[in-house]
């Protein structure tokens, strides 16, 4: 039986970065399921006037396939998903815009957050406290693999990595072990060089 049955109605949403980790959630979900977004790119952009903090977002790119998480949740949880992804607009999406390894419940509308884009010429500054709980999601998900494309197939990243893991700033946070440690700084530090 599936158990999105008699949830009432329902709402689904791509999530590509800190929403790939099931950790950083505070809603209750119904489920979740890895996917793909089709026509897609991620890339790291700046959070706001004021600060050269990055945020992720995603722009539309007909050659590109990117990996996440499908989340499903009630629509009832929707205005706190909303004011989460307050510097985010949200997008429709129609399934064909999606590879998924199930079927999505009946008439149930998908959405993206897609950053509102503040342009300046200046140096981003990614908070590394975010990046792990991002890349803590796609290693759970997807595997080393998955990191290594994560890192390799998003744009921005030659910011600065602000290190903030003893002290964390980012308000979901999550806990690391030490080979998450050494595995994504290992992958940065790749990719830096």
């Amino acid at each position: 039986m599936d158990r999105r049955a008699g949830e009432g109605a329902l709402v689904a949403y791509f999530g590509y970065g800190s929403l790939v980790n099931r950790d950083t959630h505070r809603t209750e979900i119904v489920d979740a399921l890895p996917a793909r977004l089709k026509g897609w790119r991620r890339h790291w952009v700046r959070r706001d006037e004021e600060s050269s903090r990055a945020l992720l977002s995603v722009r539309r790119d007909p050659a590109s396939v990117i990996d996440g998480l499908l989340v499903i949740d009630r629509a009832e949880n929707l205005p706190a998903v909303d004011l989460r992804e307050e510097r985010y607009q949200r997008v429709s999406l129609v399934p064909a815009d999606l590879e998924l390894s199930a079927d999505l419940p009946a008439d149930c509308p998908l959405h993206v957050y897609e950053a509102n884009l503040v342009h300046a010429p200046v140096r981003l500054e990614i908070i590394q406290s975010y990046l792990d709980a991002v890349l803590q999601g796609f290693l759970r998900e997807y595997g080393r693999s998955g990191v290594e494309r994560f890192v390799s197939e998003t744009e921005g990243f030659d910011a600065e990595i602000l290190a903030d893991r003893k002290t964390p700033t980012y308000p979901r946070a999550v806990v690391l072990s030490d080979e998450e440690k050494s595995l994504f700084d290992a992958i940065l530090m790749q990719k830096i060089e």
